[in-house]
């Protein structure tokens, strides 16, 4: 990330002595998604990282795509998706490719016998239902209804919820999750245009340091497979870090709108950029004010992209029965747009109360056995009504 956090206790210069009160040394790890050439973060635990003691059978969790190829119109009812106790088990991958996986999940229980690494991808949480904390090596990041979690790859955590009431809408990227680059200054700024600003993103806080021994599970993912590896002392025994690759917060609450005279393109809603596709959100905003604008979108070909629009809360002006969790998929190579009798009905509206995530993939999806199983069979001919 673009701004620099500091948490707890470090040395005043990089990979120097820096003891503990008994005079052992503290263990120094440079964490980063990318090596040595972009963002990184520098934390000091109690001991080595690498204590691993034993390890478990590895777990197959790849995706099982039930279609490859197709064109034409899908819709999913993502709330069908039923709920599970265990956060892992609870995630079902829906529609997939090479460059990301979009999950829903429906957990009902905190992660409490295990961490989580995901060593494949970042990941990005949009929290639809529930609240809680998540727990880092970095800090403690509470959340809420509408907030973004986003987590780079390697990052060990873990959820707790308050209640038993989550839905989560999450999508695995196998690039770093990171602002558009159209946002941000020539050194990394979020600049005036911008539809957020630094403030509106929470870092990591509370650090507390656990210095404990034990039998400590990490479930680790790597290339589709599940590996529990197990350390010999607590994962979050961090006293300290500093650095600009770090999980954060950033709610879809906060994220400004930008409108114009006439209907404004997708790319104005954009709020994440990762290798081949977009986040974008689409909040409650005030209309367009030209005295003939037409506040429906218009018909558009998708020639280069798949669009994902999953639907959060309020009334969708361009879409007929639409429900709370539902995921439309448009795919490139056909046009799509407003339902019939969609753009008559916008006229002389002066606002929407829309909320929902949309993803563009620049590489075809594949839908997976699970989302068959929640897919709303009469949405494809939906135009023709």
């Amino acid at each position: 990330m673009p701004h620099y956090i500091k948490l707890g206790q470090i040395p005043h210069k990089r990979h120097t002595q820096f003891r503990k009160p008994d005079g052992g040394l503290y263990s120094e790890q440079l964490f980063s998604t990318e090596g040595f050439s972009n963002d990184y973060s520098i934390l000091y635990h109690a001991h080595p990282p690498t204590q691993i003691i034993s390890t478990d059978p590895p777990i197959n969790t790849m995706p099982v795509v039930a279609e490859e190829k197709m064109l034409q119109h899908r819709c999913f009812e993502g709330f069908q998706i039923k709920p599970e106790n265990d956060f892992l088990e609870s995630r079902k991958p829906v529609l997939v490719n090479n460059d990301c996986h979009i999950v829903l999940a429906a957990p009902r229980e905190s992660m409490t016998r295990y961490f989580y690494k995901n060593a494949d991808a970042d990941e990005m949480i949009f929290v639809h239902a529930g609240s809680g904390v998540l727990y880092t090596q970095y800090g403690e990041l509470p959340f809420g209804y509408g907030d973004y979690l986003v987590i780079p790859r390697g990052t060990i955590y873990q959820i707790s919820f308050t209640d038993s009431n989550n839905r989560l809408f999450i999508v695995e990227s196998f690039s770093p999750i990171r602002y558009p680059k159209r946002y941000l200054s020539r050194y990394g700024q979020l600049l005036e245009h911008s539809p957020f600003c630094e403030r509106d993103i929470r870092g990591p806080q509370d650090l507390r340091s656990y210095d404990e021994a034990g039998d400590f599970l990490i479930k680790t993912r790597k290339k589709g497979m599940q590996y529990g590896l197990h350390y010999g002392h607590h994962p979050f025994d961090v006293v300290g870090w500093d650095g600009c690759c770090y999980p954060f917060a950033f709610s879809i609450h906060d994220f400004e709108p930008i409108t114009g005279r006439v209907h404004q393109p997708p790319p104005v809603h954009q709020t994440f950029e990762a290798n081949n596709f977009v986040v974008c959100s689409f909040v409650p905003r005030l209309y367009d004010y030209h005295p003939q604008a037409i506040p429906a979108p218009y018909n558009h070909s998708n020639i280069d992209s798949d669009e994902v629009l999953y639907y959060v809360d309020g009334d969708f002006m361009s879409r007929k029965n639409v429900t709370r969790g539902m995921i439309t998929l448009h795919p490139a190579g056909i046009p799509h747009g407003p339902h019939p009798g969609a753009v008559e009905k916008s006229i002389g509206k002066k606002e929407t109360g829309e909320l929902a995530v949309m993803v563009d993939t620049f590489h075809p999806l594949q839908l997976t056995v699970e989302a068959l199983e929640i897919e709303n069979q009469g949405y494809t001919m939906s135009w023709a009504e």
